[in-house]
């Protein structure tokens, strides 16, 4: 079934690091995003938010055994945009705690990523890897948060559950709940016939902007190595406004200018 795959997530070791109570304003629209471009990007600057309320649909193709096609559509891309704000349960150091997403602005990148159903397969597979190199995006400035539509008692048995199992054990990150299903929705994940999301991945800012999104089907796990990759190569260009980074770029490797003089001496470099 839709549920035979499953996901990944991440966040700060101290129970305190989740406040309880909202103290920091909600995201609005007069956040604009922080990744700087160079003038020869003038034509981009403009940012892609709009007041039009964004509606997601989807439908069910033909299904198989063992693939899923899903549809989806929405107004305006998430990724250039602020990311849909929310304040929901989340299970930490086997408890339960009070995430909002807002009270990460102007403090930390966050990894937001959902997955499809607690005690499934592909899903631990993913939750235990990031929470295993939890340190490396601390190191990073960044939080990490993992979301399905399961509820806070079902994240608290999986977390209580021993890997060998197929359970979870101690996370370094929270487990947020979307029983309600807004949140899956609001960033265009939900599979609505189905009541699950998909594996969407979604970088943002420490101004709230989504920098950068991926979808997987229910079957295909993601990739610690290449979320990092991701995040250091938007952390690069953020700090260097007049710099682009090439295909695969690594911190340490060699970035490119955005014109057609400068992109030679890339280009030279590499040939």
């Amino acid at each position: 079934m839709a549920c035979s795959a499953a996901s990944s997530a991440l966040i700060s070791s101290n129970p305190s690091a989740f406040p309880t109570k909202s103290t920091a304003p909600i995201a609005s629209a007069s956040f604009s995003p922080t990744l700087a471009l160079p003038k020869s990007f003038v034509g981009l600057r403009k940012s892609f938010q709009s007041s039009a309320p964004r509606s997601f649909s989807s439908t069910r193709g033909a299904r198989s055994r063992r693939s899923f096609a899903v549809r989806a559509s929405s107004e305006l891309p998430l990724v250039g945009n602020i990311a849909p704000d929310f304040e929901a349960e989340a299970v930490f150091d086997q408890e339960f705690i009070k995430v909002k997403l807002s009270e990460y602005i102007g403090k930390k990148y966050v990894i937001l990523f959902f997955y499809p159903l607690d005690f499934t397969f592909v899903c631990p597979t993913e939750i235990t890897a990031f929470s295993d190199r939890y340190e490396e995006f601390k190191q990073l400035n960044t939080e990490i948060l993992g979301v399905s539509v399961d509820s806070v008692f079902s994240h608290l048995a999986w977390v209580q559950t021993d890997r060998k199992s197929g359970g979870l054990g101690d996370l370094q990150y929270p487990l947020v709940s979307d029983v309600t299903k807004s949140i899956s929705k609001s960033f265009g994940v939900l599979i609505p016939d189905q009541g699950i999301a998909l594996r969407g991945l979604f970088i943002i800012d420490k101004e709230g902007i989504i920098q950068h999104s991926t979808i997987n089907n229910l079957a295909i796990g993601r990739s610690v190595d290449e979320t990092k990759r991701t995040l250091q190569a938007l952390q690069y260009v953020q700090e260097n406004p007049d710099e682009v980074c090439p295909a695969g770029w690594k911190p340490g490797e060699k970035s490119m200018k955005p014109d057609p003089k400068g992109s030679k001496e890339y280009f030279s470099a590499i040939a």
